[in-house]
């Protein structure tokens, strides 16, 4: 398809395609960082060349940890660190060089303890993670070596909230393709070096993108999406993102008959921040809104498998990590989207940023959600999409917002 043609259909593979790609090249986009900030400026001229009232709607987080670099020195190897938020506070740059404390339960202190957590495909610490992570602290050491053992081999981290509290001691993620250099260390006695560098801020400010087509019908779409995340996060984030825009390219000439509200938010990673600001202050009314339409995450990634020491697709989507989420009140206008994943509806379907839609009382909602290979690791880019797993999964979107307008009238 040429650019022309792409540029003339929003919900074409090449269209969507370039949007993924232009949100991968701001890199890391964690809450606060000139990444977020970068991909927010561009959402928002996009939706105000759509043809949207577009507005910033500013809000401030409690806190935000702002890494910049961590290493781990094994056995003359140098291997990526991150830390698991949030970090104690005078710890926020540190350095450590100390022996990995015997595989037992005796006390450690000075040393490290070196700890595994199971991945359980969740995007938040559960209570068996926390049992585990406090048996280690019980033994005093001066930090925690973590290991979740996710399939990809990578770092994987887990989301947080504004409300827990700090680690007593740092607590810092290491891949499980490297638990090897640490096991050996430890079994012979030879110290680690650990360096952490970042700041603790305090009241971080952030914002929402929202674009508006208030044509004064009183009956309302709302359509979001979330934008900050961990790493760079490309196909967690930029299919969703991809088909929000493209979803914001129709809206003028699509949906004449209704009103139109969309949100880009932040905070998603920490606490979810940017939905609750918006749904107190700028959603509009539940009873006025024919449908919300939340484009979540993962929404059209690669099946991946290893092929000896690499990982290989044969560019089929992945849906077996895949939800498909409504309210009950849209169960079977969601029909067309029934078979790109699990459906799950009524309180079931209050997942991620549907948890907040469905907390404020909205009855008709829908979206999609998920997990991938490199799901929530450093190694997710925008090689795990592509323009023909994207284009269904925005085209069903639209499809069913059509069923919700034509429903509504």
């Amino acid at each position: 398809m040429s650019p022309a043609t792409a540029a003339a259909d929003p919900l074409s593979g090449t269209s969507l395609y370039a949007d993924v790609v232009r949100y991968d090249g701001f890199g890391a986009h964690r809450y606060g960082s000139s990444g977020a900030e970068r991909a927010m400026a561009w959402i928002a001229e996009e939706l105000d060349r759509a043809g949207l009232s577009v507005s910033r709607q500013p809000f401030t987080l409690d806190r935000q940890y702002d890494f910049r670099a961590g290493t781990l020195a094994v056995e003359g190897q140098h291997l990526s660190i991150v830390p698991q938020w949030w970090l104690p506070p005078t710890a926020a740059t540190f350095s450590l060089t100390a022996p990995i404390a015997p595989a037992d339960s005796g006390p450690a202190p000075g040393a490290f303890v070196l700890t595994t957590l199971a991945f359980d495909r969740g995007a938040y610490l559960d209570s068996a993670h926390r049992a585990t992570l406090a048996a280690a602290f019980a033994r005093q050491p001066a930090a925690v070596l973590l290991v979740i053992d996710h399939p990809s081999g990578e770092i994987f981290t887990y989301n947080v909230d504004q409300n827990e509290a700090p680690w007593p001691v740092p607590v810092i993620l290491v891949a499980p393709k490297d638990r090897g250099l640490l096991d050996s260390a430890r079994q012979a006695g030879r110290p680690v070096s650990v360096s952490v560098e970042g700041a603790l801020r305090q009241q971080v400010p952030g914002d929402n993108v929202v674009g508006r087509l208030n044509r004064g019908s009183g009956r309302w779409l709302a359509v979001s999406t979330p934008v900050t995340s961990w790493f760079t996060s490309t196909c967690e984030r930029g299919p969703g993102i991809a088909g929000f825009l493209a979803t914001a390219r129709l809206a003028h000439k699509r949906w004449p008959d209704v009103d139109l509200v969309f949100v880009a938010t932040a905070g998603h990673e920490i606490g979810h921040g940017g939905m609750e600001h918006f749904l107190r202050d700028g959603a509009p009314p539940p009873d006025s809104t024919l449908a919300w339409a939340h484009f979540g995450a993962s929404l059209a990634c690669y099946e991946w498998r290893r092929d000896g020491g690499r990982w290989v697709t044969d560019r089929k989507v992945d849906t077996r990590l895949r939800l498909i989420l409504s309210s009950a009140a849209m169960e079977t206008t969601v029909a067309q989207l029934a078979d790109a994943g699990t459906p799950l509806s009524g309180p079931r379907a209050g997942i991620g940023e549907l948890r907040d839609v469905l907390a404020a009382g909205y009855p008709r909602f829908f979206g999609m959600a998920g997990s991938h290979t490199f799901f929530h690791t450093p190694a997710d880019s925008a090689a795990a999409t592509g323009p023909e797993i994207l284009e269904p999964v925005a085209r069903a979107f639209v499809g069913t917002l059509d069923d919700a307008v034509a429903a509504g009238c």
